[in-house]
């Protein structure tokens, strides 16, 4: 039930929205990058290359002051590795992505906005993938460490909030786009995942002591995939299976925030014959905790002990059975504000560290229309779904819940990860490009535009009226 009095969001509370690299930037191979994983990505017929994407790269000062005219005081964004280090694995980096993102981030400081740097979101030099096979080899962790101290020390001193990698739990499930593994997965054993997730969880925990070291004052947090579960009946062996499938995620949250392996998962490791390899100083590197805990949030799932009972969910990584109470958007993802308050519930009870909403968006075949002042976008359901949400969010403020701040996925079009399309949009601002690649490019505001900033300007006293 909603409170009859909602207090007002934190005084500063940072809103904004996030991008990643890949999905917004295109220009794949200019200025000095080298291939990442996601430029060899094989996509449908049909969808979007991510040559151009939404052309960020050569657009970011306009596209960064219509994020100000909104009211943005945070921009979540990632730096592409492979900008940096084309490789991966030489020794200088490549001075010409260093310089994009310093223009990036002086851009942000002119209209008074936060960056929250993501590190590593879903790439990898390519190279580093081919060559060593990505985090399946330990190696790599010695070329993250070299490439985030390049960022530590470059930005140290105009950037506040970093995340070590992006919904880092999508390794188990998509070993290739979050972990540079080209193995498909299903010739993956177990025992070889598991311990690409060790190498990774061991180079972010190195990352955040570096990264202390050179700045004290940095925010470091991770960023994990939250879907909550529900189990299909009452049935204790629907529970147990909730259980296990949530056991998976709070995995990776459990070691950013706690320091070490769980008791839990050194039960799975026993039952399944997974013996993690540590080097010499591993435990010790693990205990070098998080700040924060960062997270995406879309949508749940229902589990159950037969799933094969049920309709599978379509549309995400990480399995689960339909929900029948629970509508669904245009690519099957069921829609569950409460689960939203759950998640902030549950992550703050279990950690008492405060918490961050990186990404929470809708992707809708928009349709552009013409309107007063141009073409527009008529997004009553996204303004509905994100209202909703963010509702939620203040319940979960009531609750007594510690959360920094909300970033939107996304501030503008952009290729979807999971889809290739640009089709499937989430943005306040429609970008003219289709999936067969025509269109101007051009940005248009939506009407959800002129409502976020509405929500921003009253820091969230709007969404209640």
């Amino acid at each position: 039930m909603l409170h009859k009095t909602l207090k007002p969001f934190p005084k500063d509370f940072l809103w904004g929205a996030s991008t990643s690299a890949y999905q917004v930037e295109g220009a794949s191979l200019e200025d000095g990058k080298g291939p990442s994983c996601q430029d060899v990505k094989v996509v449908p017929e049909g969808t979007s290359d991510l040559k151009v994407c939404a052309d960020q790269y050569h657009r970011y000062k306009e596209d960064i002051a219509l994020m100000a005219e909104m009211g943005f005081n945070v921009f979540r964004f990632s730096i592409c590795w492979s900008r940096i280090y084309p490789l991966g694995d030489e020794e200088t980096p490549n001075e010409e992505g260093l310089k994009f993102y310093d223009e990036v981030i002086s851009e942000l400081e002119k209209h008074h906005m936060e960056p929250l740097i993501t590190i590593c979101h879903d790439e990898m030099p390519m190279h580093l993938a081919l060559k060593y096979g990505g985090w399946s080899n330990r190696f790599v962790i010695d070329c993250y460490v070299k490439y985030c101290k390049t960022l530590f020390e470059r930005y140290g001193k105009r950037c506040k909030y970093w995340l070590t990698f992006n919904e880092v739990n999508s390794v188990l499930h998509a070993p290739f786009m979050s972990g540079g593994i080209a193995t498909p997965i299903e010739e993956l054993s177990k025992q070889d995942l598991y311990q690409a997730v060790h190498h990774e969880l061991v180079a972010s925990a190195s990352a955040t002591k570096i990264g202390h070291d050179i700045n004290p004052d940095f925010k470091i947090g991770c960023m994990v995939l939250a879907m909550p579960a529900y189990g299909m009946t009452a049935n204790p062996l629907d529970q147990l299976a909730v259980h296990e499938f949530e056991n998976q995620n709070y995995l990776f949250s459990d070691i950013h925030a706690r320091g070490k392996y769980p008791n839990y998962i050194k039960r799975y490791f026993k039952d399944n014959g997974i013996e993690i390899q540590f080097a010499s100083g591993d435990e010790e590197i693990l205990k070098n905790t998080v700040d924060f805990i960062s997270f995406s949030y879309y949508m749940s799932v229902a589990t159950a002990h037969n799933p094969e009972d049920y309709t599978i969910g379509k549309g995400n990584i990480m399995g689960g059975v339909e929900n029948p109470y629970l509508e669904k958007s245009e690519w099957g993802w069921a829609i569950d504000p409460i689960g939203l308050r759950l998640v902030l519930n549950d992550f703050y009870d279990r950690y008492q560290l405060p918490l961050f909403i990186v990404e929470n968006g809708l992707g809708a075949k928009d349709v552009l229309v013409d309107g007063p002042d141009g073409p527009t976008v008529e997004d009553d359901y996204r303004i509905d779904y994100l209202q909703k949400h963010l509702i939620q969010v203040g319940e979960a403020l009531q609750d007594g819940v510690e959360l920094w701040g909300y970033t939107t996925w996304g501030p503008i079009d952009l290729v979807s990860a999971s889809t290739a399309e640009l089709s499937k949009r989430y943005g306040f601002i429609y970008v003219d490009r289709n999936d067969d690649g025509s269109g101007s490019l051009a940005r248009y505001k939506k009407k959800s535009f002129a409502w976020y900033k509405s929500v921003i300007e009253s820091n969230g006293a709007a969404l209640y009226k």
